[in-house]
């Protein structure tokens, strides 16, 4: 936790912040030893294909012998690639198409690797979109950045933010060893369809559309990244193994009516 913000949220909400670098292996002994249970929420480096960060924070578990009981890795449904809007259940064979989608392969073989090697329980969670009122595209929205036509869409799958904390804690004890999880609401919407909605509710301007020929140069290149792969997530074994009911089914419910009026 590098943020001076970061370290007065936690404090604020009654954590007390530990400081540690994923990219410093010296750094980690201390926080190594705090709890039985981890949610490894950490992203990966931002260049390469590999996950140096989880390697040294596993290497460093391992050689103190301070196994947890329980840990849970997030990921990012971007492992599976492009499905062609296809339904996509956790047994589908994964197939990265970037760099950081490889990077999060990297690391979920590392950490099932752990479970199997220390008879850890927990989960690997492949998450989609995360939103919530206060994390929307309104910026996007506002500078008029199109979407794709209807022709070319893709979909796009979403969690509310809240949804995601709660089944991030239950997997600590709800799940068998190395079990992983689609964590997603299970309604996926084409993407250009997702802005519209954002736009109604925010009383702001529908976002243009083109085409995908006329897409390079009109969407900014990560967005044009995402856009590019379409699945439709299957979120049954969450749901039942992990006995889930969410708050947010969709994002219907999940955003609200008069979004970003205050801003």
């Amino acid at each position: 936790m590098r943020s001076v913000d970061a370290k007065r949220r936690a404090r604020d909400l009654g954590a007390t912040p530990i400081c540690g670098d994923l990219d410093d292996t010296r750094s980690l002994y201390a926080v190594s030893a705090l709890s039985e249970n981890i949610l490894y929420l950490a992203p990966p480096p931002n260049v390469g294909e590999l996950d140096t960060r989880i390697a040294n924070f596993l290497a460093v578990l391992k050689k103190t012998r301070r196994i947890p009981q329980r840990l849970v890795y997030v990921s990012t449904s971007g492992v599976y690639g492009d499905c062609d809007g296809g339904f996509v259940s956790e047994t589908r064979k994964i197939n990265p198409q970037t760099p950081r989608a490889r990077r999060r392969c990297h690391a979920e073989s590392l950490v099932r690797r752990f479970f199997e090697d220390y008879r850890t329980r927990g989960a690997v969670l492949r998450v989609p979109g995360i939103y919530s009122s206060d994390r929307l595209p309104l910026e996007r929205l506002k500078k008029n950045i199109p979407v794709l036509n209807s022709d070319d869409d893709s979909f796009s799958n979403h969690i509310h933010a809240d949804d995601l904390a709660r089944i991030t804690l239950l997997a600590l004890y709800r799940s068998r060893a190395g079990r992983i999880f689609n964590v997603s609401d299970g309604l996926s919407t084409r993407i250009g369809d997702y802005h519209d909605l954002l736009a109604d509710r925010a009383r702001l301007a529908r976002p243009p559309r083109v085409s995908l020929a006329e897409a390079e140069g009109n969407i900014p290149e990560l967005s044009l990244s995402f856009m590019m792969e379409s699945r439709r997530l299957l979120s049954d074994r969450m749901k039942s193994e992990m006995r889930i009911r969410l708050r947010y089914p969709s994002v219907y419910e999940g955003i609200p009516n008069l979004v970003g009026m205050d801003s």
